[in-house]
């Protein structure tokens, strides 16, 4: 592409590959339309379009993402290595204009050139690298740390295909490949010589070093490469530019000339199938076996492709890995990295030849374990046998640190062989052995977090509780937070101009406490008014689109009451349900009965294999239908199921919620984001003492906050006495009635056994006690129809939720990682 300057209107000469000016932007995108996607105006497609914007707008990230580079390597600056197998960074147009500060001139560019701005940027295909919470609170904190000037590279997997699209067929989800590659990914830059090999299988042997020491070989069956493929992720206000750097499996050998010139023609590409197998979706289902082994494939070979590339860039900084753990903070996300400790052991051990004291020095003073759940079923655990087969190098080495680390608590608790049973890296129970991956992470690891204040707490007292036992000083907290850039400036515009107005300047999207300018006013009927035409006007926003993809077009007067979170049982959505209907059969009873008019938005995935969230979907829909249709609840009540809930369709419904509902049983969640990011927009919560819902409770204030529910501790005191889920049942009639109305087949066009398996496991089971909660939850929401009855009340609310949010940004995050567990500081890139 030939490189030009552009003399703007202000007369200054700009590069058309770097300005930031009108005209520049203008030449800057003819430009890509032409010489990158060899297109011209009249036959360009939309994706065209988009494509060249996008490259207008990656160019000028590129300048400041070299710089970065060049001066993090200059000043050898402390590095944060973030492993997460999951990452949902949304789609970055808007978010990079947003960052470089050019989204109105870019929009009056667009405009002189007779461009559909807002058409460009809809057109971006989402990349769903991840499924829910795990995944976002990377790209937030990816986000944070570049706004926050700490070198940090994120490291994980470039799935070609992502979460599935979600389909609602029948009212039944139906899943559909994500094919987001399709079109291009004009973020992404390829780095073919950034490749690692990453073996599989076969065999090790001993054999003696020159130095007489006896070492270990593995010789592994099966060899793919690990090739980089690099996204710059800008921060706010500032020229750092840092990196995301996705591993996509390969064949060393694509083609096998020597099996198809015998005719072996599958034989000729099978390699290169096996290989590219390992990244190609998102968390196969794992209940079959060979889902299984895919999944342990796809951790092992990021976590290897991601510290060898460490390794790579110490070496040729210093030459020497003996102070690895003062270049980089290796942060684990969750278990699904946990190899890490085996792998960066192997490698310093079996490749770099180090003694095995010196070697786990470095392993366990770089490393770092954020834990994100309290559910012992979700605690990841590995089959013995199977990484027999897959990693055996890695299953030898795992017992070596165990009986190391056996050792260890053997000499703070002689004599306690049930302690030792339990900490053990090894569950021998029901006799199949699992490596059990919380505890390798936990053992090597330096810090370990949870993330909320009740979620660290309960670590140390349940499923942690022997580690903090032996290592108290081991244990953090770090509440998670989300990044008021997307969620707030980018979803929010209106909003985020009148909180600009406030503030007198946008320092406040650096500086979320600034939020608290807004308190002030938030008693002011002038000032009330504006904030209720800006709610309205995204819930108009949101109702039109709505219509469209649902066909049901809510009234955006109603009280938008939204769930939009992962299916899963703790989370609660039948309790939701439940209460939906209860409003149904009162109104049908009496329809003189005073009804605040409600609409009811759900939206979220259940994974494939898991039938009973798959149901909760079913009945949802089916309830809304029959709701819907009856003419009795007309401008009172409607359900809407918002179908492929994402980033970008969250982008469209946290600014128009009115209420959110958090709502999982106590104890249950770690930590929750989808809660600040509604209370960031101004929803006011209704919640139990879970997660991150107590410190948002005392920080916008408990009068700001609708809270019902058991607690933690009381929920632990009502399984110990023996729960009993049909005494609950029968003691309450309304409860009864709405548990009858699904049995009787209301909702599923007679079919009285459509629903018997969520009914059977509510009444008989109910491990999550739905219907112990249950009318608590109904008097809570009748608080919530007496406030929203009163506007101006509510709007208050609705103002000091979002003036006291501010400690529940990313950044602050981050900053308690620095200072707590990373002990790193920023690198300014002029």
């Amino acid at each position: 592409m030939t490189s030009t300057t552009v003399t703007s209107s202000t007369q200054e000469r700009e590069h058309t590959r770097t300005g930031l000016s009108k005209d520049c932007l203008m030449q800057a995108f003819i430009d890509n339309l032409f010489y990158i996607q060899g297109r011209f105006r009249e036959v360009a497609t939309a994706n065209d379009l988009y494509m060249a914007a996008a490259y207008t707008v990656r160019d000028r990230l590129l300048e400041r993402w070299i710089k970065t580079a060049q001066t993090y390597k200059r000043e050898n600056s402390r590095t944060v290595a973030y492993l997460s197998a999951e990452y949902l960074i949304g789609p970055q147009l808007a978010n990079n204009m947003l960052k470089l500060g050019i989204t109105e001139v870019a929009r009056a560019a667009g405009e002189e050139l007779a461009l559909d701005f807002e058409g460009i940027i809809e057109t971006e295909a989402e990349p769903g690298l991840g499924n829910g919470g795990l995944g976002r609170l990377a790209a937030c904190y990816m986000d944070s740390m570049a706004t926050l000037q700490i070198p940090a590279i994120g490291y994980g997997i470039r799935y070609e295909f992502g979460i599935f699209n979600q389909l609602i067929v029948d009212g039944w989800q139906v899943e559909q490949g994500d094919t987001w590659l399709r079109n291009g990914n004009p973020w992404e830059i390829p780095r073919p010589k950034i490749c690692f090999p990453v073996g599989f299988g076969g065999r090790t042997e001993t054999y003696q070093d020159a130095q007489g020491v006896e070492r270990t070989r593995w010789l592994p069956d099966l060899v793919v490469n690990g090739v980089a493929y690099d996204t710059p992720m800008m921060g706010y206000g500032v020229s750092n530019v840092n990196l995301l750097r996705l591993w996509k499996s390969e064949a060393p050998e694509s083609f096998n000339f020597q099996a198809f010139n015998v005719g072996d023609y599958y034989g000729a590409v099978h390699a290169k199938i096996e290989a590219e197998t390992i990244s190609k979706v998102l968390y196969p289902n794992d209940e079959p076996t060979v889902g299984k082994e895919l999944r342990l494939k796809q951790q092992y070979f990021f976590v290897s492709c991601s510290l060898q590339d460490m390794i790579r860039l110490e070496l040729g900084i210093s030459g020497s890995l003996a102070r690895f753990h003062e270049k980089f903070a290796i942060q684990l996300n969750d278990t699904h990295p946990a190899l890490a400790v085996a792998e960066l052991m192997r490698l310093l051990l079996d490749e770099h030849q180090m003694s095995w004291d010196q070697a786990w020095q470095i392993t366990a003073q770089s490393c770092h374990f954020t834990n994100h759940t309290l559910l012992p079923e979700a605690l990841e655990t590995w089959s013995v046998a199977l990484l027999e087969r897959l990693l055996p190098r890695h299953l030898q080495i795992i017992y070596d640190i165990n009986s190391q680390f056996l050792d260890t608590v053997r000499q703070h608790f002689p004599g306690d062989d049930e302690r030792l049973r339990r900490l053990s890296l090894i569950d021998e129970g029901y006799g199949n052995k699992r490596v059990r991956m919380a505890h390798l992470a936990a053992v090597g690891s330096c810090a370990i977090n949870g993330v909320a204040e009740l979620h660290s707490e309960l670590l140390k007292t349940t499923v942690m509780r022997d580690f903090h036992d032996l290592w108290p000083q081991r244990f953090h907290n770090v509440t998670n937070g989300v990044t008021p850039r997307r969620f707030l400036a980018l979803s929010n515009p209106r909003l985020a101009a009148l909180i600009t107005e406030v503030c007198g300047d946008d320092h406040w999207l650096r500086d979320l406490e600034a939020l608290r300018a807004l308190e002030p006013h938030a008693s002011d009927r002038a000032f009330q008014q504006r904030w209720r035409e800006i709610k309205i006007a995204a819930k108009r926003e949101l109702s039109n689109w709505l219509g469209q993809c649902t066909g049901i077009t809510p009234d955006p007067e109603s009280l938008f009451d939204v769930q939009a979170k992962r299916l899963h049982e703790y989370k609660r959505q039948h309790l939701n349900l439940l209460h939906i209907i209860a409003l149904y059969q009162r109104i049908k009873q009496n329809p003189a009965a005073e009804q605040v008019p409600r609409t009811f938005i759900f939206g979220g995935k259940a994974a494939p294999s898991y039938h009973l969230a798959k149901l909760i979907i079913k009945l949802i829909t089916a309830v809304g239908e029959v709701i819907n249709q009856d003419p009795a609840v007309k401008g009172r009540l409607q359900v809407i199921f918002m179908p492929d809930f994402s980033v970008k369709s969250g982008q469209r419904l946290y600014p128009a919620a009115n209420l959110s509902e958090q709502i999982s049983l106590a104890g249950k969640e770690a930590s929750g984001t989808g809660n600040m990011k509604f209370s960031m927009n101004g929803a006011l919560t209704i919640g139990t003492l879970d997660g991150a819902n107590i410190e948002i409770r005392d920080a916008v204030g408990h009068d700001n906050f609708f809270l019902f529910g058991m607690t933690a501790a009381e929920v632990q005191q009502r399984q110990a006495q023996g729960y009993d889920p049909q005494a609950v049942y029968q003691a309450d009639p309304e409860l009864r009635a709405v548990i009858e109305l699904i049995g009787s087949g209301a909702f599923s066009d007679g079919d009285r056994e459509l629903f018997r398996p969520l009914l059977d496991n509510l009444l008989y089971h109910d491990p999550f006690m739905v219907l112990a909660d249950y009318q608590a939850y109904v008097a809570c929401q009748r608080e919530v129809d007496r406030a929203f009855a009163d506007q101006g009340q509510w709007n208050q609310k609705s103002i000091l939720n979002v003036a006291r949010i501010g400690r529940f940004s990313s950044d602050r995050s981050i900053r308690d990682y620095c200072e707590r567990i990373w002990k790193i500081s920023p690198v300014v890139v002029d």
